[in-house]
């Protein structure tokens, strides 16, 4: 039932409408395949959707926990969003959709301590990977869990009878602080800082839009919680900084880049400005990528000659980096030649 790619049809038992724009999709495993959908609390699925003639790969978070029976996706309408429109709009129980294996380092941290806290920093559909994580850490351990959630209104909120339900059931553990753009304003660092001030220890876990992000990101730093601590999901890729154009010197000087995939070296002539991922792509290998954005570590790969710059990384830790490894798909070049190896 698995194809080439490595992909697996599962059969949509149900669909819950979470808000008018966000919508559940409860997936049925086939029993030979439950070994590959076997998952860690905060992970996603990659899912391949043909939308009008067109083949179209997205990652989706579960928002379902490991000790749940059931796999669940959940998924925002976005404005220029074709496969995530397509799924709000067309999907139904019956439909097939296709899926690989979960992937994804957006999990909790092996070994935390019980008495550690876990705070949480949603926005928008953010809340779909960190429903995961909280569930799985209300139900597995005694951490107590905090968790700021900013929508643009109370219309907007995902999950929200499940949160309530969540912090009935678990009095004194579960702290939830909802913020609303449409009361208050966009969310302010000052407001990050206060709140992860009431925390001991804690592991925090991001998730949301880039802006919403980048500010609970440097409140966080402010407030001097270490990097290690701090682990983040972006959902969308991010742009190459403004410095970095088709002149940028340190790519203008690479001419080849040799890959080595599948047992075999490939030289891949270079094509200034493009990432490690997209010349391996041009070359026409399958190189592994998921998520596009430097959070899953799909693409990841090791650098044996040469150096590469990477724009960002939300997923190696320093000594892998250290180590030579790199996101091909965050990845620009800065050498003559450069040698990549994928695991």
């Amino acid at each position: 039932m698995t194809d080439a790619d490595g992909f697996t049809p599962l059969r949509i038992k149900r669909v819950v409408r979470e808000t008018s724009d966000a919508v559940s999709l409860v997936l049925d495993v086939p029993g030979p395949s439950e070994n590959r959908f076997h998952y860690q609390a905060g992970q996603f699925l990659t899912v391949r959707v043909d939308v009008d003639g067109s083949s179209h790969r997205r990652c989706y978070s579960m928002s379902s926990a490991p000790i749940e029976a059931e796999l669940r996706i959940t998924v925002k309408r976005d404005s220029a969003g074709v496969v995530s429109n397509w799924l709000n709009d067309s999907a139904a129980a019956g439909d097939e959709l296709l899926a690989a294996p979960p992937e994804g380092r957006f999990v909790l941290t092996p070994g935390a301590p019980t008495d550690a806290d876990l705070v949480a920093f949603a926005g928008g559909s953010g809340i779909t990977p960190i429903m995961s994580l909280i569930r799985t850490a209300l139900a597995d351990s005694e951490r107590r869990v905090q968790l700021f959630y900013a929508n643009r209104s109370r219309e907007s909120v995902i999950f929200s009878e499940a949160l309530a339900k969540l912090a009935t059931e678990h009095p004194g553990r579960l702290l939830l602080r909802h913020h609303f753009d449409d009361d208050g304003g966009v969310v302010t660092g000052s407001a990050i800082e206060a709140f992860v001030s009431e925390s001991r220890g804690a592991d925090c876990y991001v998730c949301g839009p880039a802006p919403f992000m980048d500010t609970v990101e440097s409140a966080l730093a402010a407030a001097g919680v270490p990097k290690s601590r701090v682990h983040l999901e972006r959902f969308t890729v991010s742009a190459v900084p403004p410095g970095v154009t088709d002149d940028e010197p340190e790519t203008a000087s690479t001419e080849q880049v040799l890959i080595d995939l599948d047992r075999k070296t490939t030289t891949a002539t270079y094509r200034r400005g493009e990432t490690l991922l997209q010349t391996a792509r041009m070359a026409g290998l399958r190189a592994p990528a998921s998520c596009e954005t430097g959070s899953c570590g799909t693409c990841m790969a090791r650098v044996v000659a040469g150096t590469a710059r990477m724009l960002n990384n939300d997923a190696l830790d320093d000594d892998e980096v250290e180590e030579g490894w790199v996101l091909t798909c965050q990845s620009l070049p800065t050498s003559r030649t450069v040698h990549v190896v994928y695991d």
